[in-house]
C-alpha cells in the first residue's frame, strides 16, 4: 500500500529541520503501536541526512555499541574508541551538532527505562549545556502513551519542559480510510467499509495488511482475521502487555468486561467482586485505553456515565478474541469465526454510532458530539452534535437498517433533553444508517 495523508505532520516534521539549522529542536512524537511513526520519519526525511537509532531493551553497553555503529554509518561521525555509556554516546552527538545540522531519531524511546533510569537525567544534563549553540534536529519516538507522558509531563522527570515540539499521531481520518478503499476496491460496499473501520479504526499497519491481501469484503476481513497464521489473534495482548506489565490479569478482566456490555461502575465492580475505581481511573487517565461518557452537557459531578474501549481494534479484539483464547490455542478458529458472525450485526452496531460520531467531528462544524441517555436509561439518543458559536446541532438516530429509524420517536426523545442545557440551541433532526456512509 502507498503512503497516504500525513501532510501536517511531514510539514511539522520539516519545519522543525529547518528551524534546528538556526537552533536546536526538540521533538515528542507519540502514537499507539502500527499507526505509521516510522513510516511518517521515512517519508519526512527521505534525501535528508538523520540517524534512525531504535531503544532495543538491550544492557546498557551493548545498546550503544549499535548506536555508535548506527551514527558512523548514517552520519560520518567518527567516534575513537568503544562506547559503552549512553551519557557518552549523546555527548559524542550534542558536541558534533555544534559543528553541523543534522536529525537523530530515537525510536521507542521509552525502553530507555528498563536499560538505565538515569539516562534522561543525564540526556537532561547534556541537553541544557549544549542545545543553545546547537544545530540538531532531536526526535523521540514512543509508542507506551504512559510511559512517554511520565517521561515528558511529570514536572518531576528530568525532561519536563525540553522539548520544543509535542504532538501525538493519530489513525487515519475517515475521509482518508475512504480514499484507501476506494482505491484498492471503487465500488466497495458500506458494509464493508464499516468492517474495515471496525477492525483497523484507521490503524495504518492494519489497514496495509488488509488492503495488501485483497480482503475487501466483510467476509474476507473477518476470515483473514480468524486465520492461523495471523497476527491479529496476539497483537491486543502484545499492545496491553507493554503497557500493564504486573498487573496485566485485573486489567485484561475489566476490558474484556467492558467490550462485553459491562460498562457501568456498579456492574465492573460487581462482576469482579470488589472495587475497581483505581484500575478504571487508570485505564482512563494513564494509558488512555478506556473513555468516559457522560450525557452530553451532563453536568460534571453527573454520576450518570458509561465507560467505553476507545481503540476500534482492541475494542474487537476484548470482545471476541481474550475471552475465547482457548479456541485460539486449540486452533479452533472456525468456531471462533462462526461466533464472530453470529454477534456481528449486534456488535457493529454500536460501531456505526461511533464512526458517525467521528465522521460528524471531521466535518469540523460541530464543537461538541457524544450521546445522551436519561438517569433511567429508557431515552437514549445515538448523537448530539453541537457547535457552541451559532447555537446549532443535529440530533441522530443511528441503526445498521435504515427501516427501523423512526424519527417521530426520535423526535419525542428530543423533548425529554433538559431546557436548561439545550434550550438555546436549534436542533435538526437525522436519521443515519449504512446508507448514509
Amino acid at each position: 500500500m502507498r503512503f497516504y495523508n500525513r501532510d501536517t505532520e511531514i510539514a511539522i516534521m520539516q519545519e522543525n529541520e529547518r528551524q534546528a539549522e538556526r537552533s536546536a529542536t526538540f521533538t515528542v512524537l507519540m502514537g499507539r503501536r502500527r499507526v505509521g511513526k516510522t513510516s511518517l520519519i521515512t517519508k519526512a526525511f527521505k534525501g535528508r541526512q538523520y540517524a534512525y537509532l531504535f531503544v532495543s531493551k538491550d544492557n546498557e553497553a551493548v545498546l550503544c555499541g549499535k548506536f555508535q555503529q548506527a551514527v558512523e554509518a548514517q552520519l560520518g561521525i567518527k567516534v575513537y574508541g568503544r562506547l559503552t555509556r549512553f551519557r557518552d554516546f549523546f555527548e559524542v552527538v550534542m558536541r558534533e551538532s555544534l559543528q553541523r545540522h543534522f536529525t537523530v531519531v530515537f525510536d521507542e524511546f521509552q525502553n530507555l527505562y528498563k536499560v538505565n533510569p538515569a539516562i534522561f537525567s543525564e540526556m537532561q544534563d547534556l541537553w541544557d549545556r549544549y542545545h543553545n549553540e546547537s544545530h540538531i534536529n532531536l526526535i523521540t519516538m514512543g509508542s507506551i502513551r504512559s510511559l512517554m507522558k511520565r517521561i515528558f509531563d511529570d514536572e518531576n522527570e528530568p525532561l519536563y519542559g525540553r522539548p520544543t515540539s509535542k504532538f501525538t499521531l493519530l489513525p487515519f481520518s475517515i475521509d482518508v480510510l475512504k480514499q484507501i478503499f476506494h482505491d484498492h476496491k471503487p465500488d466497495y460496499k458500506n458494509e464493508d467499509l464499516l468492517c474495515l473501520y471496525m477492525l483497523t479504526g484507521g490503524v495504518a499497519k492494519y489497514v496495509e495488511l488488509l488492503m495488501d491481501s485483497g480482503c475487501y469484503t466483510k467476509e474476507k476481513m473477518l476470515n483473514y482475521f480468524c486465520r492461523q497464521d495471523f497476527y491479529f489473534l496476539t497483537e491486543g495482548r502484545d499492545l496491553m502487555n507493554q503497557e500493564f506489565g504486573d498487573e496485566g490479569t485485573t486489567y485484561f478482566s475489566i476490558l474484556q468486561l467492558i467490550a462485553a456490555g459491562l460498562n457501568r461502575r456498579s456492574d465492573i465492580d460487581g462482576a469482579m467482586q470488589k472495587d475497581m475505581g483505581s484500575f478504571l481511573q487508570n485505564l482512563e487517565k494513564n494509558f488512555h485505553v478506556i473513555s468516559r461518557l457522560k450525557p452530553l452537557l451532563a453536568k460534571p459531578n453527573s454520576k450518570t456515565s458509561a465507560y467505553e474501549i476507545s481503540d476500534q481494534f482492541l475494542r474487537f479484539w476484548f470482545r471476541f478474541v481474550w475471552p475465547y483464547q482457548s479456541l485460539v490455542e486449540r486452533q479452533q478458529l472456525s468456531l471462533l469465526r462462526q461466533h464472530i458472525g453470529q454477534q456481528y450485526e449486534q456488535f457493529s452496531g454500536r460501531t456505526l454510532e461511533q464512526y458517525f460520531q467521528q465522521a460528524t467531528m471531521e466535518t469540523g462544524q460541530y464543537t461538541l458530539i457524544g450521546n445522551w441517555w436519561d438517569r433511567k436509561g429508557e431515552n437514549e439518543i445515538d448523537m448530539i452534535a453541537l457547535n457552541e458559536f451559532d447555537h446549532t446541532g443535529i440530533v441522530a438516530e443511528i441503526k445498521r437498517n435504515s427501516k427501523k429509524i423512526s424519527l417521530s420517536e426520535l423526535e419525542r426523545k428530543v423533548k425529554m433533553l433538559p431546557s436548561s442545557a439545550f434550550g438555546q440551541y436549534h436542533l435538526s433532526l437525522q436519521a443515519l444508517s449504512l446508507e448514509e456512509m
